[in-house]
């Protein structure tokens, strides 16, 4: 599904990633941890398409298409969802709106049919009682007044409504208490345990991976992959560090 080979990026003409690889089959969630620094969200950017984020060498392919080779709009309509670890607001544009709109154009640039205003309604009430969440806060600018954990389920109803072929969740974790960590885990495993869709999930902590069970686990230090695993990898690092493990 997702491949990445030998893959080099800089910010800034700095060097961030130097020679990562890495393969993430249909059906399966791999976890990305490793210290601050490490190039865990440039990696994230860099498969989103953020520009400032230049790539120098190697190759990603999302189910064998060039995705270096698109743009941000149409990695999105090829079914690529990137979750970000400090959601953005938007102010004077409601969560409904954007999503609607966001979902509407990939479903154009698939040659689909659009969602009406009724089917779109239905399933956005759908997908935030999926996750606790008042349909009402959609009514709201896009995150703004939103706590770290609400900014994360409005982000989960947009995953769940678009329903995309691969994820790449960015610290999801990032400012969640204990029932919205459960309550996210337990969204993604709903939304993307498909045997045709893939997750790459990037964290700092084991406690996410106790809600979505990752089927391999990987250590990225200084823009490179240094250690793979199973879930047992992830207990490793909690008990011994970056240093110890990789």
């Amino acid at each position: 599904m997702l491949r990445i080979e030998d893959l080099h990026a800089t910010v800034a003409e700095k060097p961030i990633l130097n020679g990562l690889t890495l393969s993430v089959p249909a059906g399966e969630v791999h976890a990305i941890m490793g210290p601050n620094g490490a190039g865990k969200s440039t990696l994230a950017y860099v498969l989103g398409g953020r520009p400032g984020y230049e790539v120098t060498g190697g190759s990603v392919t999302l189910d064998g298409t060039d995705l270096l080779a698109q743009e941000p709009h149409e990695r999105a309509a090829a079914g690529l969802f990137l979750g970000f670890q400090y959601p953005v607001e938007i102010p004077g544009v409601s969560s409904m709106q954007f999503i609607r709109e966001s979902v509407n154009a990939q479903r154009r640039a698939r040659g689909e049919a659009e969602l009406s205003g009724a089917e779109f309604i239905r399933l956005a009430k759908a997908e935030a009682g999926e996750l606790g969440m008042d349909v009402d806060m959609l009514k709201r600018p896009v995150n703004v007044g939103f706590s770290g954990g609400e900014k994360k389920r409005a982000e989960m109803v947009q995953m769940g409504i678009m329903r995309p072929k691969f994820a790449v969740l960015d610290e999801t974790d990032s400012g969640l208490d204990i029932d919205a960590l459960r309550i996210v885990g337990a969204g993604i495993n709903r939304i993307m345990r498909a045997p045709d869709k893939g997750v790459l999930l990037i964290t700092h902590y084991q406690r996410l991976l106790d809600y979505v069970q990752p089927d391999r686990v990987h250590v990225l230090t200084a823009g490179q992959i240094t250690r793979s695993g199973g879930p047992e990898l992830a207990h490793e690092l909690e008990r011994g560090g970056y240093a110890e493990v990789a």
